[in-house]
């Protein structure tokens, strides 16, 4: 496996900056045309206003969330409040809220048995959940194991993710770092991983997937915080580090995989593409002003087309278009399609 430095990343975000810049200087809230971004085979066109009320406001509130697209091809997006369900046009189709659906920090979504399940990791509730998508019925909570013999720890998770077994991991990416295994059942299986920033170590394991483009499939993991910069490693399904997959990345936050392709939303404000040797081919979004990278508090009329400010979350639809979720305090959710 080909490991890489970003050094190309640098010249890719640049090609859009003046444009960028000259679109923050002319749009017109609720008037903004599509803005092209990216590059190559992995260059898109936003959708403005996609996602929001008929009055131009966000249909979501506050999001601090994750993105997945179920198989009819509606996208699934979580927030504060709990989890909505959009219409590849826009429009709300199916919501879950209230206090047992909100603070998904990360999911995924799951064929099992011919219906099909999401599965989360609630930080602010200390709990990984299993719920099906198309009823709310919740079928599974998951906390931290006594079999573990951790004690009483602290527990946050950060990202979930399952195995093609139907095993279940799921990080405790804001407190002790640890990942923990368990059975399609909810039986503890096992733990590895432990905070610092040593090669084997994780400085915030934020976001997870499973990585299909090898076999056998491995966990592909967001490490966060690393010291001096994020990166993404791969481990085996027994948690046996395998290697550092890329880095120099700003503050990777998930990763969403397409065939050979992994987008990575960067908390700094933008989203990185990688192709299957891991090289970065497309940076998309990529925000020209510093001061609203890494940004919650961006409000609404301060959006601008085709700029990110909080990227977290993303997902891609079966014609490789991109739906991006940015961390914000008034609910950011974008459709980028690609240009054929």
């Amino acid at each position: 496996m080909k490991y890489c430095f970003l050094f190309c990343s640098l010249a890719l975000a640049t090609a859009v900056l003046p444009s960028l810049q000259a679109q923050e200087s002319q749009a017109v809230p609720g008037r903004e045309a599509p803005f092209r971004t990216g590059s190559g085979e992995m260059t898109f066109d936003t959708v403005p206003g996609w996602g929001l009320r008929p009055d131009g406001s966000s249909a979501i509130g506050s999001t601090h969330g994750a993105v997945a697209v179920d198989k009819a091809g509606n996208i699934y997006t979580s927030a504060a409040a709990g989890v909505f369900a959009f219409s590849p046009e826009g429009k709300v189709v199916q919501s879950y809220l209230g206090p047992k659906y909100s603070n998904l920090h990360d999911m995924e979504i799951r064929e099992e048995g011919g219906d099909e399940f999401i599965y989360g990791a609630r930080n602010a509730n200390a709990e990984g959940i299993k719920f099906n998508a198309h009823s709310g019925e919740i079928v599974m909570k998951l906390n931290v194991p006594e079999e573990a013999g951790l004690g009483k720890i602290k527990f946050n998770p950060t990202a979930i993710t399952v195995a093609g077994n139907g095993d279940i991991f799921l990080s405790n990416g804001y407190a002790t770092n640890h990942i923990f295994k368990y059975d399609k059942n909810g039986k503890y299986l096992m733990h590895f991983g432990k905070k610092g920033n040593g090669m084997e170590e994780f400085n915030t394991a934020h976001g997870m997937t499973l990585d299909t483009r090898y076999e056998p499939a491995r966990l592909l993991i967001c490490d966060r915080n690393h010291q001096p910069k994020g990166r993404l490693l791969h481990y085996d399904l027994d948690g046996k580090f395998i290697g550092e997959v890329v880095t120099g990345l700003g503050m990777p936050t998930s990763v969403s995989i397409q065939g050979d392709y992994v987008s990575v939303p960067d908390l700094h404000g933008r989203l990185v593409i990688l192709d299957k040797s891991n090289k970065v081919i497309s940076v998309v979004g990529e925000n020209p002003d510093p001061k609203k990278g890494r940004s919650f508090n961006i409000p609404q009329d301060q959006w601008v087309e085709g700029a990110f400010s909080g990227t977290h979350g993303s997902a891609w639809d079966a014609d490789g278009n991109l739906y991006v979720q940015d961390w914000n305090v008034a609910g950011r959710l974008m459709k980028l399609v690609r240009v054929k």
